[in-house]
Order: C-alpha cells, then structure tokens, then sequence
C-alpha cells in the first residue's frame, strides 16, 4: 500500500516501535478534590501527569521504554476529559515524548466531536489519532466506514480505527476503511480471532495491527499465531518492570517466565478486575497509587476499588514485582 512521505514516516516507527516494545496507555492525573486551579484545566492535576509520565518513558532498571504512547485513551479515561483538559495532556505528551517516540492521541463519540478533539491533537503536535468507537448507537458497515471517512476528510492525521464494543469490521468493511489514505491500521478489542484472521487476510500490506484486549497479555499468545504479536499493555501504566519482562519473555519463547507471570499475575488481576463494570481502569489506576505515583483517583462515573478490593490489589502486585525483582514503591523522583 501506498502512503505519502509524512504518513509513511509515521507508519514506520509505529511499526518500529510495535517490533521494540509494548503499547502505553498512559493514566491520566487528576487531583482528588476536582477542583479547578485556575489554568483552564479544571481538575487535571498537569504537574503531577508530567512527573508520571516522565516517569513512564524513562522506566529505569528492569524496565524498557515503550513503543509508542496513547495518551487521552480509555485507560487516560478520555470520555472523563474536557477539551481544554484534552489538549494540555496531549501537549504534555507531546513535548515530554519530544520525538523519542511516536504519539497517538485518542479521539471519538461522533465524527464532528472526533474531528474537534483531533484538531485539538493535530495543533498539540500529536503523530496520529486512536479513533475510539463512536457514542452509543450500533451502526451498519457502510456507517462505520462513512464515520472514518468523515474524520480523515477533516484531519491530516494518520488515523488507527480502534473496534470493540458496537463496532466490528467485516473483511470487507476493512478493505474499504484500508483504501483511505490515512487510515493505517487497526486496534482490536473483541479478540475474536476467526474474525481478526478474516481481517488481516484482508488487509493491505503494510496495515498495522494490534492487540488492544483489556489486560492484553492474557490473550498476546494467541494473537500472536493469527499474525498480530503487537499489543497495548495496562500493565505498563503501572508496573512497567512487569510488563517488560513479560513483553521479553514473549519474544524470546520464555514458557516458563510467561506461565508464571500469567498464573501468578496476570489471571489474578483479570479476576479482580473482572468483579466490578470499570476496574479496568480503576484497579490500574489504584495500582500506580500504590507505587507513590501522583495519577489521583477517577473521575465519575468510575469508582475506586473498596478496601477488601484494595488489599487484595496490593498482594497481587507484591507477587507479580517479587516475581521480576522489583520494588513495590515506585516514585517519580
């Protein structure tokens, strides 16, 4: 497939970064009292997002750096953000990343809200766009092309279509969407491999692809034999160590590193995480709380874990940084 020069600089060190390393989706910070300071940012506590994610690309000892960042995702609860609030994160993103690697900023509901949020990237400096599924309605095929249509007529960005939820490509839906020119791959959440196969049969050569299943390294092996070993991890926002020593146990064929992480680890989070509608994001969110880094509680209409869900949080993170040699606290000094 054919790109112009921009783009395709762009799709290069996506796919670089993919091949290096895992996807972050950083946390996004917020002060506990949600109260505006006065910047415009209402309760987005822009300091202490500085200092984590500082702390997040530069992971120090026992822990890679990531391929590429997406700020303002779900995981940055972007449904939580004001546009304001909105671009000072992904300006912090931008500036922090400064090149080092690439930028994807989450957009969506739909497409004349998508396209209000990606100007505000475009502006910010963002490499690209994560188009999240659209606000509520189910929608047929031809809808679901039509919406990509509609935001890459309106931004000069590279855009990932992001399905999970109401929103699943057919082969040839995916075509189609792959025949614009700056639409350059696929985020995929459903983790129906017959019909993630489907898609990857389908696509182009060079259309990106990636896991992007809650706690994505439960299902990474899997991925991996229908052709897409590429993956966001929740982990990184975290407990980076972890997830890098997860991420080098699965390119280098480590069974036995993967089974423990995955049994120890992995399925105990999945389990708690599983319990309550939203601790995808609260329980990594109360993670990172525990390792001293400033990212705050979430915003409504998330909740943070209770006590019982708390202690049994932090004992399932003790095993997993036990099992890579980490420490429990982690700060962004």
């Amino acid at each position: 497939m054919r790109y112009s020069a921009e783009i395709g600089s762009v799709v290069q060190r996506l796919r670089d970064g993919m091949a290096g390393g895992v996807l972050s989706f950083p946390l996004t910070s917020f002060r506990d009292d949600g109260e505006d300071d006065g910047d415009g940012s209402g309760g987005l506590d822009l300091e202490s997002y500085r200092a984590y994610l500082t702390a997040q690309l530069a992971p120090g000892p026992g822990a890679a750096a990531p391929g590429a960042v997406f700020p303002a995702c779900g995981t940055g609860e972007f449904f939580s953000l004001d546009e304001d609030e909105y671009r000072a994160v992904v300006e912090a993103t931008v500036e922090i990343a400064d090149g080092r690697l690439p930028v994807v900023a989450g957009i969506g509901y739909g497409w004349a809200q998508a396209l209000r949020f990606a100007r505000i990237a475009e502006e910010a400096g963002a490499d690209a766009l994560l188009v999240m599924p659209h606000y509520l309605v189910g929608a047929p095929q031809d809808g679901l092309v039509g919406q990509l249509r509609r935001i890459a007529a309106g931004t000069r960005l590279p855009l990932i279509a992001y399905q999970r939820g109401q929103v699943a490509f057919t082969a040839d839906s995916l075509r189609r969407i792959a025949e614009i020119p700056t639409v350059i791959g696929l985020k995929d959440g459903h983790s129906d491999l017959d019909r993630l196969q489907r898609l990857t049969l389908a696509a182009p050569d060079g259309f990106l692809f990636f896991n992007g299943a809650s706690t994505a390294e439960i299902q990474a092996r899997a991925y991996a034999t229908v052709g897409v070993p590429a993956y966001s991890s929740a982990v990184h926002a975290f407990a980076p160590e972890i997830a890098s020593a997860f991420f080098t146990a699965l390119r280098g064929n480590d069974e036995a590193t993967l089974t423990k992480l995955l049994r120890d680890f992995y399925i105990p989070l999945v389990e708690l995480r599983d319990r309550v509608p939203g601790y995808a994001v609260s329980l990594v969110k109360a993670a990172a709380r525990l390792r001293g880094l400033p990212v705050g509680l979430v915003r409504a209409p998330l909740t943070d874990p209770g006590a019982a869900d708390l202690a049994e949080l932090e004992a399932i993170l003790d095993t997993g940084l036990a099992l890579v040699g980490a420490p429990l606290r982690r700060t962004t000094a």
